[in-house]
């Protein structure tokens, strides 16, 4: 086709991918035109393609056709038909215009702004809020954790603000969660957690020694203000190794519950007893081989995180310790209410059992609710420590027991206790639930027992007043007709004395009798259908 295909050779191209975008690209190595390797029959609309593609992007045939022209009109309409958009024919000479956008105009190289997430700031940063810092080697590092509420957090933050400012450097903006800055000769790093808050400063060692006297230029003296009371306080010196680790390392710590492992291969030694010094601190030796001050730093930052995770992650245990006892009491209780289920019956005595079991279920549930957030803490910094103490990746040394074959001999123990003790209350729950609903069926049933009962004695009572109701309206039947007869007799022996033509007053009282009796039988009887009519109406 080079009546329609002459331009210049392409090695390259791009053109419209209708199921993708109407200007999404795609590319096409090696399809040459005019006689270099012309396109094959079934690619003849991809060489028209290019066209449109070109001619998008400023790059115009010199000479393409008139088939050329309408393909060129398809892609840039969007219409597989080959007519335009009021469905007319399109002609070679037809003008084309690009496709209409609504998205603003934007100088080169530059995005549109969209409005942003309220948590997006918050989720991106997270990932970046302790980064690793170097550590050079020799160093002292002193690493403090302080458990909070929020009032405390609050206070510290202003606090270390203060403090910032008072040392030239700037201070925590608000939402920061960690920070840090330069304090004597070495550096102050400030963390906020959820529970607590930890105060890291590394400075020079003084000496080669382990162990040695502190800086004097550290940031913990009088100036400094705890934000809560402390959890864990640790003491870790980072040193270079010598050609007497093992003599070094035992000489330091006590070897009852000395660990000590070689960490990524053998770049390092770390030792520790997990005892507390004369100060408080628990303390690390780090014997550096061949870490530079990026490996120095994580390995660092890690091992602080063990020992303070750890502490944490033991807080669930007094709890567990301390619940023990009121578990135990509440399970003997169920089990003599149950048995006593069986043997009692009444209303009374079942509803006695029932105030007992919802009584203990208000114990068992105000444990658990005090206790529930301090398990599940406990499982999540156990994972945590679990996940550093992988990313050590530990080789223990001879004769020695690793960092991990020491806490999992320790710290399993603790959480499979409190593990344990939450087992216990859910499933002591689930049993105090089944005895209460089967007690309060119990009960129920002996209420509707005793609401038959009530009822069917109303019932009988509205019987007997309906029979004495009846009997006295045959009374008053009676006694109203006695009256108005009485009152018949009194007017025939007036009317007599009057002269008037009567029947003797006797006669007239007798005759009167049954009309009487009959007339008052029927009233009273329309009178009670009257009132049943309107009972009935409501």
């Amino acid at each position: 086709m080079p009546d329609l295909l002459e331009h210049e050779p392409v090695r390259s191209l791009s053109y419209p991918d209708r199921r993708r975008g109407p200007w999404h690209a795609r590319t096409h190595e090696g399809m040459k035109i005019n006689g270099q390797e012309n396109c094959p029959v079934a690619s003849e609309m991809t060489c028209h393609a290019r066209f449109a593609a070109q001619a998008h992007h400023g790059r115009v045939p010199r000479k393409p056709g008139k088939l050329a022209t309408l393909v060129l009109a398809a892609f840039l309409h969007d219409d597989k038909s080959g007519v335009s958009g009021n469905g007319e024919a399109m002609d070679a000479n037809d003008s084309i215009s690009p496709p209409a956008t609504d998205a603003p105009a934007l100088p080169d190289g530059r995005l549109p702004a969209f409005e942003p997430h309220t948590l997006r700031p918050f989720v991106l940063g997270e990932i970046h809020a302790r980064p690793f810092r170097p550590v050079a080697t020799p160093r002292i590092v002193l690493h403090y954790a302080f458990t909070c509420d929020a009032e405390q957090a609050r206070a510290d933050r202003l606090w270390l603000a203060e403090r910032c400012a008072s040392q030239g450097g700037p201070s925590p903006d608000e939402g920061m969660r960690s920070h840090a800055f330069a304090f004597g000769a070495g550096l102050l790093r400030w963390e906020q957690h959820a529970e607590f808050i930890t105060y890291t400063w590394d400075g020079p060692a003084a000496a080669m020694a382990p162990f040695g006297g502190v800086p004097g230029s550290h940031p913990f003296g009088s100036g400094f203000r705890a934000p809560g009371p402390l959890l864990s306080a640790v003491r870790l010196d980072l040193l270079p190794s010598g050609a007497d680790d093992l003599q070094v390392v035992e000489r330091h710590f006590d070897p009852a519950s000395l660990s000590a492992f070689q960490a990524d291969g053998e770049a390092a030694i770390a030792a520790t007893d997990f005892r507390q010094d004369g100060d408080g601190m628990t303390r690390i030796l780090v014997l550096n081989r061949s870490m530079n001050e990026n490996q120095a730093g994580a390995f660092v930052q890690r091992l602080l995180e063990i020992e303070t995770y750890r502490t944490l992650a033991l807080l669930g245990l007094p709890v567990a310790i301390r619940l023990a006892p009121e578990i135990g009491r509440i399970e003997r209780d169920l089990v003599e209410i149950t048995a006593h289920i069986q043997d009692t019956s009444g209303l009374e005595p079942n509803r006695a059992l029932l105030e007992k079991l919802s009584s203990l279920a208000a114990d068992l549930e105000a444990g658990a609710a005090a206790s529930a957030y301090r398990f599940g803490a406990s499982r999540a910094y156990y994972e945590i420590v679990k996940a550093r103490l992988q990313a050590i990746a530990e080789s223990p040394l001879p004769g020695h027991m690793g960092m991990s074959a020491f806490l999992t001999r320790r710290l399993a123990p603790a959480m499979r206790t409190c593990q344990a003790m939450e087992d216990r209350q859910a499933n002591l729950s689930r049993k105090l639930a089944r005895a209460t609903t089967l007690l309060r069926t119990r009960v129920d049933v002996d209420l509707e027992q005793q609401n038959r009962n009530l009822l069917e004695s109303m019932n009988r009572r509205a019987r007997l007043q309906l029979r004495l109701q009846q009997t006295v309206e045959g009374l008053s039947v009676a006694a109203i007709s006695y009256y108005i007869v009485g009152l018949i007799g009194y007017l025939a022996k007036a009317a007599k004395d009057a002269g008037l033509p009567m029947l003797e007053p006797a006669v007239a009282t007798g005759v009167s009798v049954p009309v009487v009796l009959l007339v008052i039988w029927h009233t009273i009887r329309r009178i009670r259908a009257h009132h049943a009519e309107g009972d009935d109406g409501h």
